[in-house]
């Protein structure tokens, strides 16, 4: 399941600019990657522990 997180995260990063790319739907990449950077570190934070357990 932890294989496909990456593929997933692409996956929907694809969708949402290719979305944006045709007109149906409107996303400022700069002020999303400034509202959710924090919440990026701490997934990545949870990621690393979580790998060292195992």
């Amino acid at each position: 399941m932890r294989a496909n997180v990456p593929a997933l995260i692409l996956i929907v990063i694809g969708l949402v600019l290719l979305l944006d790319n045709l007109g149906l739907w409107s996303v400022n990449l700069a002020h999303l990657v400034h509202t959710w950077w924090p919440a990026l570190l701490i997934a990545v934070g949870l990621s690393m522990m979580f790998k060292r357990g195992k």
